[in-house]
């Protein structure tokens, strides 16, 4: 309990700044949606001849964003990868901030196991990303429902923010088992957060090329987008694939930083 007391102490701050950022991501993109739909139809047939790999990098895919549902859609591809990169540096850095501050003296006298260790860190870890999530659900909503209009739009953010959630779990994993398998613990949060950009650009790819779809298994982004969790909720297959990222990592997490020789 004391580590798990002392690692959210650690992490309030940089708690306090993501949710400022996402507050501001969502109020000023946003703030945006009323230039989708001043000019009516006219902004419509624009969006509509845009060409299809330009919507991709935009992340327009096939979107209505001339609605508030499809433009939050939208703009929930650029919060996703903010909360992915929060949720990858966070699974990172608190597996190696000992060895990287050289303070590993002062977590290993204490009288518990390197079990409970993981377990403390990545207990507050899942609180973070958690908070994370609600305060951006709680944003969401409150600012997206000032532009809807009398358009339904909780639902479509609830289940959103599901998707966002399990996007935030598998990066936070997979940065834990990086940092746990990395012999230099300076660097895991860099391989992390490249893997994501990787991921995110091989995503890119799949929309731009319909010869590369079967690239989709490969990148989480590709598992929460907005237009198929709109149409049609998670799909098992994804749910299944994420789980079983999110299980190995786990195993990998615990496994290999019980193993290793902690540097002081």
């Amino acid at each position: 309990m004391n580590i798990f007391i002392r690692e959210m102490r650690a992490h309030r701050k940089s708690l306090i700044f993501w949710s400022i950022g996402m507050l501001f991501m969502i109020a000023a993109g946003m703030g945006k949606f009323t230039s989708y739909t001043g000019s009516g139809q006219t902004m419509k047939d624009i969006l509509d001849k845009m060409p299809k790999a330009l919507k991709a990098v935009l992340g327009f895919g096939t979107l209505d964003v001339t609605t508030a549902s499809g433009f939050y859609g939208m703009l929930f591809l650029y919060l996703l990868i903010m909360v992915t990169i929060h949720a990858a540096m966070l699974g990172a850095n608190i597996i190696a901030k000992e060895e990287r501050d050289k303070t590993t003296e002062f977590l290993m006298v204490k009288p518990v196991s390197r079990f409970t260790v993981v377990t403390a860190k990545l207990t507050t870890a899942l609180v973070n990303i958690l908070v994370l999530n609600i305060i951006t659900l709680v944003f969401s909503i409150a600012i997206v429902n000032q532009y809807a209009k009398g358009e339904q739009v909780n639902g479509d953010i609830f289940i959103l923010m599901v998707g966002m959630l399990l996007a935030q779990l598998l990066f936070l994993f997979i940065g834990s088992g990086i940092a746990a398998v990395s012999k230099n613990p300076k660097v895991s949060a860099s391989i992390a957060t490249t893997i994501l950009l990787v991921t995110f650009i091989i995503a890119i790819l799949t929309d731009m090329n319909d010869k590369l779809a079967g690239l989709k298994y490969i990148t989480p982004f590709k598992y929460f987008e907005a237009q198929q969790l709109y149409e049609g909720g998670l799909k098992p297959v994804f749910v299944v694939l994420s789980l079983v990222i999110i299980s190995v990592m786990l195993w990998v997490t615990y496994t290999f930083y019980r193993k290793r020789d902690l540097k002081v």
